[in-house]
């Protein structure tokens, strides 16, 4: 069976992995949408089994054109509220037009489906895309859910890890779960789930379910150093400290945008497991916290997410 899988926001980090992954099965074609054709990577525009179409979030015109004859549709856009309410509700509604029977909505981390609007407000624009999809009759709505991204983790973005004490720092009492995958691994298990005819609804995957301190112990395994933990207080104080912050500079959303997703991340309220869906594609191996890190070394690891191509 041949299948032909439209994917808008080609050029972002997630939506590269998941082309160059979708591209490695032999019976998919890819049609990929953009606002600028020649940001598309070369590995995937030299491709003879990729169709590149060029045109805003919004223009309806083009993405008619970019939608008819798929046989689902992904949105990997990455932007603000309007782009990922607004933007991804136009490509429905042309879904809909079309007869394209599944779209493939822009969520991955965390379940949002146990939120309230404004709980974890990142994460509103899935709440009202998913509400959305629920109204039309002919598209159905996809949401496929990783837990937390483990590559952003490690990054300066979330003030984990500091490489320079060998630090792990963290919020709770070290016992909380963390739920991760890594981008790659969440692109398999899209890329397994686009070519699914039968995969519909919310749909479950982790790489990993680890505390810090079993985290912590994935870096001795892997490295052979034995990093400081440090805590920075209850999950009680995260959660005032995230308003405190808010509050005081609410136009920095930077500032506090990641307090609020380690808060959600740690609390349970959004965790994905530990029932999930992997064993639907046991040709998909799940990445655990440790096999993440055997793939960089521990001088990677910081800036491993901005590397990602």
């Amino acid at each position: 069976m041949t299948f032909t899988i439209g994917l808008a926001g080609i050029t972002g980090k997630f939506g590269r992995l998941l082309a160059l992954r979708l591209l490695k099965n032999p019976e998919v074609t890819l049609r990929g949408y953009s606002r600028d054709s020649s940001k598309v990577i070369p590995a995937i525009s030299s491709s003879p089994k990729v169709q590149l179409f060029q045109g805003e979030a919004y223009d309806e015109t083009a993405i008619k054109a970019f939608v008819k004859g798929c046989d689902v549709v992904i949105c990997a856009y990455l932007g603000d509220d309007t782009l990922m309410v607004e933007g991804q509700k136009k490509l429905i509604d042309s879904c809909e037009a079309s007869g394209v029977p599944r779209y493939i909505a822009s969520d991955w981390s965390l379940d949002y489906t146990k939120l309230q609007l404004g709980d974890l407000f990142p994460k509103d624009p899935m709440i009202h895309v998913k509400a959305y999809l629920e109204t039309k009759k002919g598209v159905k709505g996809v949401h496929v859910l990783v837990g937390g991204f483990i590559d952003p983790l490690f990054s300066p973005f979330f003030q984990i890890w500091n490489p320079e004490t060998a630090t792990l720092k963290y919020w709770g009492d070290g016992t909380e779960i963390w739920e991760g995958t890594s981008y790659e691994n969440a692109a398999e298990y899209t890329a397994a789930v686009a070519v699914d005819p039968t995969a519909t609804g919310v749909q479950k995957f982790l790489g990993d379910r680890k505390t810090i301190k079993e985290i912590a112990g994935c870096f001795e395994k892997t490295y052979g150093i034995k990093p400081q933990l440090e805590c920075l207080g209850s999950l009680s104080d995260l959660k005032t400290r995230m308003h405190e912050v808010r509050s005081q500079d609410h136009s920095n959303v930077l500032k506090y945008m990641f307090l609020f997703f380690t808060y959600y991340w740690l609390n349970g309220s959004t965790f994905v497991g530990p029932q999930v869906d992997n064993q639907k594609y046991p040709d998909v191996k799940a990445e655990t916290w440790e096999d993440y890190m055997g793939r960089h070394t521990l001088e990677e690891l910081q800036n491993a997410f901005m590397a990602l191509k």
